[in-house]
């Protein structure tokens, strides 16, 4: 079998936070590869502002060329919205048996994984391997057997951070990939004007 970390987000824009953190996850939870899941449509975030999903997904596939065992998917594009991870995860399972899924997520989405749709079936059904969140606690023994924590440090970039930088006219060169910028700048995303 394929251990396949499931990173899923809405990747708005892709930043090196991202690629460090699963990077870091590949080795910490012993996985294969880690897929890079673009959601259309996060269920907790019905009214966030989004680029286009086919461009997120583009500037994700662009940033994780040189990365050989991360991989840009748009595999939900295909599921109903909004983007449930018990759909996805029995999707994936059908059409890749060859692979064990593993669900990625941050200590801040585990404060609120009751919240999740058939939460119950994910957890006795799948591999969820949590990291650390600013912000975050919970109580590391009241986890289920499926669920592992791994310790990464605080990476302190966000989407929302480079959204205003480049707003704002700000450099994001030690933020975001060169792909992902070039991207940004032709298509004259978030606000700045197209090149």
């Amino acid at each position: 079998m394929i251990k396949t970390g499931i990173y899923g987000g809405t990747f708005n824009p892709i930043h090196f936070g991202h690629i460090r953190l699963a990077k870091l996850l590949l080795e910490k939870a012993q996985l294969d590869e880690v897929w890079f899941m673009v959601t259309p449509q996060n269920p907790f975030k019905v009214n966030q502002e989004l680029v286009w999903d086919r461009y997120r997904y583009e500037m994700v596939e662009g940033a994780l060329r040189r990365y050989k065992r991360l991989i840009a998917s748009d595999f939900e594009f295909g599921l109903p919205k909004p983007s449930f991870t018990w759909n996805t995860l029995e999707a994936l399972s059908k059409k890749y048996p060859d692979r064990e899924f593993t669900v990625l997520i941050g200590g801040d989405n585990w404060e609120k994984i009751r919240l999740w749709h058939r939460h119950e079936d994910i957890l006795a059904n799948y591999h969820v391997v949590v990291y650390p969140r600013e912000g975050s606690s919970f109580d590391m023994n009241s986890l289920p057997p499926s669920v592992q924590v791994v310790d990464t440090p605080l990476i302190p970039i966000s989407s929302t951070k480079v959204r205003q930088r480049l707003a704002q006219g700000k450099s994001v060169t030690r933020m975001v990939p060169k792909a992902a910028i070039s991207f940004i700048e032709s298509h004259g995303l978030y606000g700045i004007t197209p090149k």
